[in-house]
């Protein structure tokens, strides 16, 4: 199975791995990262992975098995990780990574219907047991709420005209696929705007960001990764879209500053004071060498913060 880890030599240098240290890779995919923690560990170590995908995790735990026994593999969704973690009696680890792109096996894989570039089910679930899928927004959703999410998540200036088309043609049938949904946007759009601005793109980013719930799972599992860092700990996050980078920038400055409330004061009490900082104030970018080897790396950003 080929899959290619972005930015992942970047990240593995900016963890600062201890080999006696616990690490968590908060999105496992397939191993690409893990691995190569994993062969930076001691037997003291351990390098904890999470993942959704039922898929991804017995891939991985294949993978990983033949470097170490020193992990363990739980299914669950990055934003119960803090909660998780203290179920299972760790309550501080040394690393975190979030690697927010989708493993290249997951959109290759036609039938989880992510890719806009081949014909399949609209899906887009991360974890399958989920209720909400895309098929369901597609043919349920009012057009306001279509028109609204599709802005908001997809940064799409002609949402509401992609929007009112879809309600048209669902009258007729359901949208079932992921070429039906693509054929009705270019409708919508336009052949010269649908080939120059690519809004399929924009449209099935916001409808997996909406199935997965993905910005607000993201803006509460940030916060409570910092405050599990051990002092002089890191969290590496990588991020593929302007959204995320956002959310990561802005909980990463809030962190790193005093506290507004008491800035000025002659001593400031511990909880208000920075809790980390900023390893690097912009982004880490995929070198000219990966750019031109993975097309995935290209909107890539790395942000890299330490606790102390």
């Amino acid at each position: 199975m080929k899959h290619y880890s972005v930015m992942l030599n970047e990240v593995i240098e900016n963890l600062n791995i201890k080999s006696n240290g616990i690490y968590v890779d908060a999105t496992l995919g397939y191993a690409g990262m893990s691995k190569e923690v994993l062969k930076r560990l001691n037997k003291d170590g351990l390098l904890i992975g999470i993942d959704q995908d039922e898929e991804a995790r017995k891939y991985s735990y294949e993978v990983l098995e033949k470097i170490s026994k020193n992990f363990q593999i739980l299914p669950i969704n990055f934003k119960d990780m803090q909660a998780k973690l203290k179920e299972i009696g760790i309550e501080k680890v040394d690393g975190i990574i979030f690697d927010l792109g989708f493993s290249s096996p997951q959109i290759d894989d036609e039938k989880r219907g992510f890719s806009f570039m081949s014909d399949a089910p609209l899906d887009m679930r991360m974890d399958l047991d989920s209720s909400l899928n895309a098929k369901d927004i597609v043919n349920n959703y009012s057009e306001e709420e279509l028109s609204k999410y599709f802005f908001m998540y997809g940064e799409e200036k002609l949402s509401k005209v992609i929007s009112r088309e879809i309600v048209n043609k669902r009258k007729e049938k359901n949208i079932n696929t992921t070429l039906e949904l693509v054929e009705i946007i270019k409708s919508a759009v336009g052949a010269n705007y649908f080939y120059k601005n690519h809004p399929e793109r924009k449209i099935f980013q916001a409808l997996r960001i909406l199935v997965n719930d993905e910005l607000n799972v993201l803006k509460k599992a940030l916060p409570e990764a910092i405050e599990m860092l051990n002092v002089g700990g890191r969290i590496c996050v990588i991020t593929f879209h302007s959204l995320e980078d956002r959310i990561v920038k802005n909980i990463f400055k809030k962190y790193s500053e005093v506290d507004e409330l008491v800035k000025g004061l002659p001593i400031i009490p511990d909880e208000y004071k920075a809790k980390i900082k900023l390893i690097n104030k912009k982004p880490i970018l995929a070198s000219n060498r990966e750019l031109e080897e993975n097309s995935r790396s290209h909107s890539a950003k790395l942000r890299v913060i330490e606790r102390i």
